[in-house]
């Protein structure tokens, strides 16, 4: 996935279809010239519907789409006759996509199923014609329903990548560099902080015909839980992953030290994130021995799985797929 069209945020205005109006309407013929009211009601106006693709990726589709309207429900007419109603508009969108209302922030759903329909604007309702009023008192009611005016407003799609491995770590971790290693994914890989802009998502074969979707997040830094760095905007990927990959790097002045930062960034963030499966890779082990690899296993947090990985040799990397592998199976039981 080209990180230029990766696209994880868009703001659009959406209004739904009005209502059309019930007919005011007196059968009138040769035989009865004085008949009764016979005004038919009115079509609803369009909805608004986002559906779930799950063979979409991306908001890409909807970046340049700042306005959505709807068709607007016809007027009753004649005999009975029901007015046409407005063509419901289909938006479809990446499973794992928010909704919020872009004046309060609050959340009004999230699409996570493939063909999940939801309404985001609902059309108005059609009036109801002449003949729905007449009564034993009165049998030529003057009146009839105008339409349901539409609904509008801004909403904000925000997308959480569904992944089975979401990568955590602090820029310059290496995230970047396994994911291209141990899937066919190019993410932009460079010795500098933030390389990564947009989460990039890879398969990663395992035996067989066996496989799992690894995602690589931007580097968190501390303070990313109040903004800082890129902060907010991509810590919601790490939301829908079933596992939590954290890598620091062997040259690190204390591993156990950084680990809990970044944990700490993310309970910040969600406190729930802490109930997820997690994994420690201590990567850049190309240029460590044996011997201070040892030295660093009596430093590591005690209650976390880990493996020492180099992306650069290929040191570790099986171990890595079959604890993220067994680690994916038991979380499936």
């Amino acid at each position: 996935m080209a990180s230029s069209n990766f696209v994880d945020y868009v703001k659009i205005f959406c209004r739904s279809g009005k209502g059309g109006a019930g007919s005011h309407h007196y059968h009138r013929s040769k035989i009865s010239p004085h008949g009764g009211p016979d005004g038919g009601d009115g079509g609803r106006g369009s909805h608004i519907i986002l559906k779930g693709n799950q063979q979409l990726w991306t908001l890409l589709h909807l970046k340049y789409t700042k306005h959505i309207h709807g068709e607007n429900g016809q007027s009753g007419s004649e005999s009975l006759s029901t007015g046409a109603q407005g063509k419901d508009i289909y938006i479809e969108v990446p499973l794992g996509t928010v909704v919020r209302d872009a004046e309060t922030e609050e959340i009004e759903f999230e699409v996570t199923e493939h063909g999940q329909e939801v309404i985001m604007m609902k059309g108005g309702r059609g009036g109801l014609g002449n003949d729905h009023f007449k009564s034993s008192t009165n049998q030529s009611p003057q009146y009839a329903q105008p339409g349901e005016e539409a609904t509008e407003g801004w909403k904000i799609l925000e997308l959480k990548l569904l992944a089975d491995v979401g990568l955590v770590g602090f820029p310059n971790a290496g995230k970047s560099t396994l994911l291209s290693v141990v899937s066919s994914a190019k993410p932009e890989i460079a010795d500098y902080p933030f390389t990564t802009l947009k989460p990039n998502l890879g398969i990663v074969k395992y035996y067989d015909e066996k496989s799992f979707i690894m995602a690589d997040i931007p580097g968190i830094i501390e303070g990313a839980a109040e903004g800082k760095g890129l902060g907010l905007r991509f810590l919601r990927h790490i939301e829908r992953n079933s596992i939590l990959l954290f890598m620091v790097p062997a040259d690190s002045n204390d591993i156990k030290k950084d680990y809990k930062i970044l944990a700490n960034e993310l309970k910040k963030y969600n406190p729930e994130l802490m109930d997820k499966s997690r994994i420690l890779a201590i990567t850049k082990c190309d240029l460590a021995d044996e011997e201070l690899i040892t030295a660093m296993r009596k430093e590591l947090p005690r209650n976390i799985p880990y493996v020492f990985i180099s992306s650069i040799t290929g040191y570790g990397l099986q171990a890595l797929k079959d604890l993220i592998w067994k680690q994916l199976n038991s979380n499936n039981l």
